[in-house]
C-alpha cells in the first residue's frame, strides 16, 4: 500500500489522476497542457503513478496512451474501508459510479489487471469453456480458438451458444488472444433505451474487437500481468462502450479470484 499512499500524497499527481478520470488515453504532452510544469516533471509524476499501478500506459504506434488503473484503489477499498465496518461492496460501488461517469474522446478500453498464476495457465482460463462459465457466470465464449474460427456466444446461461458473427484474429498461447466482438442484440435495445430506430439501427453496425495480452509482470512478485484492450468502437458514446467498460470489470475480477484460489463476492466470508 505504501507506494499507493505516497503517489496520491502529491497533489500534482493527483491532478493528473483526475485528467485521466475524466478522459482516458491521454499522450504526456495531453496530460500536460495547462498543468505550469515541464515536460519532464509531469514524465516523472506519471513514472511514479506507474510504479503504484494507478496508471497504465500503452504504446499506439508512436504515441504512448496512459489509462486510470482503478485496481489499487479497489485494493485500498478492501483493505481500509472494510477494516472500519463498512461493506466493502459500497465502497466499490461508489468507485464504479466514478469510473462509469468518465467521458473519453478515445473510443477504446483498456485494463490492467496482475494475477499470480502462470501464463499458460491465464491463457487456458480464457479459451476453457469450463473455467469461462465459472468466471462469466454461465455466460461467455466458445471456439476451437484457431486464427479465423468462429467464437461463438452464449447470451444466457440456460441457452444455447449461438453464432453472432465472431472470428479469432490472433491465438497466441500463452502470450495474446483477439476476436472480434458481437454486435448489439435485440435484447440491448431495451436495456440501453434507445430514442429512435434511427439511433438503434446505426449501433448495431458497430463491430469491435477485444484483445488480451499476456506477459510478465514487471516485479515477479507480482505474477502475470493482463492487459485487456477493447476498440474499435464507433464514438466515445458507444452503447457496446458504455457496457463493456463495467462488464469487464467485474468479469477480470472473478477471473484473478477463480486463478489464486479465493472467494467469490457472493460466497460466504
Amino acid at each position: 500500500m505504501d507506494p499507493i499512499f505516497k503517489a496520491l500524497a502529491d497533489p500534482s499527481r493527483r491532478e493528473l489522476l483526475d485528467r485521466l478520470n475524466a478522459r482516458g488515453g491521454q499522450t504526456l504532452r495531453e496530460l500536460g497542457e495547462g498543468l505550469g510544469m515541464s515536460r519532464q516533471a509531469v514524465s516523472k509524476h506519471l513514472a511514479v503513478l506507474e510504479s503504484a499501478l494507478l496508471v497504465t500506459a500503452v504504446r499506439h504506434g508512436r504515441e504512448k496512451l496512459h489509462y486510470l488503473n482503478p485496481l489499487p484503489i479497489q485494493e485500498v477499498a478492501d483493505r481500509w474501508i472494510g477494516r472500519y465496518e463498512r461493506h466493502r461492496l459500497t465502497a466499490l460501488s461508489h468507485l464504479k459510479q466514478t469510473l462509469e461517469g468518465t467521458v473519453m474522446d478515445k473510443p477504446e478500453f483498456v485494463y490492467v489487471i496482475y494475477i499470480q498464476t502462470t501464463a499458460e495457465k491465464l491463457y487456458q482460463a480464457l479459451t476453457d469453456p469450463e473455467f469461462i462459465k465459472i468466471y462469466m457466470g454461465g455466460y461467455g465464449p466458445e471456439s476451437t480458438w484457431e486464427v479465423g474460427a468462429p467464437v461463438r456466444w452464449k447470451m444466457d446461461p440456460d441457452g444455447e451458444f449461438e453464432e453472432v458473427g465472431q472470428r479469432v484474429l490472433e491465438a497466441e498461447p500463452g502470450k495474446r488472444l483477439s476476436y472480434t466482438w458481437h454486435t448489439l442484440q435485440p435484447m440491448h435495445r431495451q436495456m440501453f433505451d434507445f430514442a429512435s430506430d434511427e439511433e438503434w439501427g446505426k449501433a448495431v453496425q458497430e463491430r469491435s474487437k477485444v484483445t488480451f495480452d499476456i506477459e510478465p509482470a514487471e516485479e515477479p512478485e507480482m505474477g502475470i500481468k493482463l492487459t485487456i484492450t477493447h476498440d474499435g468502437f464507433d464514438s466515445p458514446d458507444s452503447r457496446m462502450l458504455e457496457g463493456v467498460s463495467g462488464g469487464w470489470v467485474v468479469i477480470l475480477s472473478s477471473l484473478k479470484t477463480l486463478l489464486e484460489g479465493g472467494k467469490f463476492l457472493d460466497e460466504p466470508a
